[in-house]
């Protein structure tokens, strides 16, 4: 089992010291059929108030591979990175205009 490097971050919600972890997440699939526990996902977890929550980067990844693969394949469970490796029915996500180059 490998363990992720602990790096020192600031924490978006009190600013105080924070470090980087893992932690579980519950995700809305996109057709809104129903949720799933995502585990291991790279998180900041913060001592000083106690949050735990995903990155901007990490979450656009997991919104973007759930829109690009085959949800019923997905079990209620699923390891973040079993997630991002499953199979993409597109390259991309071609609704995600954010993306483009002006």
């Amino acid at each position: 089992m490998s363990k992720r490097v602990e790096l020192d971050v600031h924490c978006e919600w009190c600013s105080s010291s924070a470090k980087q972890g893992e932690s579980t997440v519950y995700w809305e699939l996109p057709d809104g059929t129903r949720a799933i526990e995502i585990t291991d996902v790279p998180s900041v977890i913060c001592s000083t108030c106690g949050m735990v929550y995903a990155g901007d980067d990490v979450t656009k990844e997991i919104e973007d591979q759930l829109l690009l693969v085959d949800t019923n394949k997905i079990n209620k469970t699923i390891k973040y990175v079993d997630l991002l490796e499953l199979p993409r029915l597109l390259k991309r996500n071609y609704f995600d205009f954010s993306t483009y180059n002006n």
